[in-house]
């Protein structure tokens, strides 16, 4: 337990009230309600993760959500376990055939590939459903599986509280200039590179 220190107590104080000021003042501009269209990206380990993340939350709180998976499929994985136990609130379609060095079939990719847009199509024409999951969606974009000008036309085409997660490397830069919000996980160190084979519960 650290020393009393009243002055530095005071400091932190004042520093505290300054910044709950700053930040009362964004949350009283950021009066707009409506669904966002995030993008999760980058090589670091954490897009998918983030984005059931945020498929829990949202289940949560009593919203139904939709998920589909592309290019994943060829094995169980614990966030699919756990999603299939709420039917009522979660609509999940695991639409890949693997990885994309497993499969080494590219026609049958995109064959996958297109049949899953029409299933993510048809949740981002439901206004019942307030979340949609699109996981590796940037790996079908980035290997030309589908067409990026009609994907980013469909999302836009939602309705207009419905949110939109998209996750996987590389995604376009023409997604990321619609997305309102972008994140790009950075990797500093995984397991796998020292090793490690990938874990139940925390890969899978």
């Amino acid at each position: 337990m650290s020393e009393q220190d009243p002055a530095r107590d005071e400091r932190h104080r004042q520093r505290m009230q300054r910044k709950k000021a700053v930040v009362d003042e964004k949350i009283a501009v950021a009066q707009q309600e409506r669904g966002v269209l995030l993008v999760l990206t980058g090589n670091g380990k954490g897009k998918s993760s983030s984005g059931f993340g945020m498929a829990a939350r949202a289940l949560g709180h009593g919203l139904r959500i939709g998920i589909v998976q592309f290019i994943k499929g060829a094995k169980s994985t614990g966030e699919e376990n756990f999603f299939r136990r709420f039917p009522d609130e979660v609509r999940y379609h695991v639409m890949g055939a693997g990885f994309t060095w497993e499969t080494q079939d590219r026609q049958d990719d995109v064959a996958k590939a297109q049949a899953a847009w029409a299933v993510a199509v048809e949740l981002m024409r439901d206004p019942q459903v307030a979340l949609v999951l699109l996981d590796e969606l940037n790996i079908a974009l980035k290997y030309g599986y589908l067409q990026l000008e009609q994907v980013i036309a469909d999302i836009q085409a939602r309705p207009a509280a419905q949110h939109v997660v998209v996750t996987g490397r590389g995604a376009p830069p023409a997604l990321l200039e619609v997305a309102d919000t972008v994140t790009e996980m950075g990797m500093v160190k995984h397991a796998f590179k020292a090793g490690i084979k990938a874990q139940k519960g925390i890969e899978f």
